[in-house]
């Protein structure tokens, strides 16, 4: 059971840790290029799919916080 799930929250349906909205569906990015989420002890954090890419877009240094 995904840590965003309806029994977790207390709620329906699966949330975005970033802005807090309902979701249809959730994601992670642990891993890329020079980018390993694995090895380093962290909150993990789910993303909806409009956070996912803006957090990509700010990783990526191809737009600003």
């Amino acid at each position: 059971m995904s840590p965003n799930s309806s029994a977790s929250r207390g709620s329906v349906g699966l949330h975005c840790d970033f802005c807090g909205e309902s979701a249809q569906s959730v994601r992670r990015i642990a891993l890329d290029q020079d980018y390993d989420r694995l090895q380093t002890p962290h909150r993990e954090l789910y993303a909806c799919p409009k956070c996912s890419e803006a957090k990509e877009r700010r990783r990526l240094g191809l737009e600003r916080s």
